[in-house]
């Protein structure tokens, strides 16, 4: 299926979704915006998708906001770009029922660097670079950024790059934790799509449980962590693909997990 703004790309039980304005280094504007939240409500939806990639088309990830749609007479005010634009993307892809990696081919700047943040796992091209570029225009973090970029890297360095709006690189990135690995460019789509299929053939609702525990974790005390692995647990126990994770080990053959 292909929109204007957003391409999104099936294989088997991967979805690739494409930001796709390559002319502006696929910067949002609205369109963008609303399209990638129907592109997640579409792969929610899609009982046979089992992991997403979110990617840019071209040299870049995401440069951020479209400023000439933001800073135009008839443009969205700031308050309609938050609300109605990053904050529904940030909670559709925090609470999807399968994991989301972002692809970092290129520079992520600004509200681009954050919808990597909130992404569940990062993978980064070599050339990649990530820049908190709101101090630059007199604004702070947004799209989530406050939230995640501390929990990845710490509150002191996210606190310098969010004050200096600093260039870091794939290879910075990597040592601060914020990426999970980087690959060559030209070795970025197919390592990429490798590792979602690895997830993608795993059990997925152990998977989203995995992610709400870990989500939690920063928020709970020991004591209602214990209590919400113990929870979530129950109801991966109750899942079909346990049953067959239990029967592949006794007859020491490889499971087929089916997402159930």
């Amino acid at each position: 299926m292909e929109n204007k703004e957003i391409l999104i790309e099936l294989k088997n039980a991967v979805a690739i979704i494409y930001l796709h304005r390559p002319q502006v280094y696929n910067s949002f504007n609205r369109t963008m915006s609303l399209e990638l939240q129907k592109a997640l409500d579409q792969c929610e939806a899609n009982q046979d998708l089992r992991a997403v990639i979110i990617t840019g088309y071209g040299k870049a990830f995401c440069a951020g906001q479209d400023l000439s749609e933001a800073t135009s007479v008839d443009g969205p005010t700031i308050e309609t770009i938050i609300n109605e634009h990053y904050n529904p993307i940030v909670r559709r892809i925090h609470n999807l029922s399968k994991p989301v990696v972002a692809v970092v081919n290129g520079v992520a700047a600004g509200a681009g660097a954050n919808l990597a943040l909130c992404c569940d796992i990062i993978l980064a091209s070599e050339e990649a670079v990530f820049i908190q570029a709101f101090s630059k225009i007199g604004l702070i973090p947004d799209t989530g950024g406050t939230y995640f970029l501390p929990r990845l890297i710490g509150l002191q360095r996210a606190m310098a790059l969010c004050m200096t709006a600093d260039k870091v690189t794939a290879s910075q990135a990597m040592q601060m934790g914020l990426v999970y690995q980087t690959y060559p460019t030209d070795q970025l789509q197919e390592m990429a799509l490798s590792f979602a299929n690895q997830l993608a053939a795993m059990p997925t609702q152990a998977l989203v449980l995995t992610k709400k525990a870990l989500r939690n974790s920063f928020s709970n005390s020991l004591d209602a962590q214990l209590n919400l692995e113990l929870k979530l647990q129950i109801q991966a126990a109750a899942t079909e693909d346990f049953k067959e994770g239990i029967e592949a080990f006794l007859q020491k053959r490889k499971p087929n997990f089916k997402g159930k």
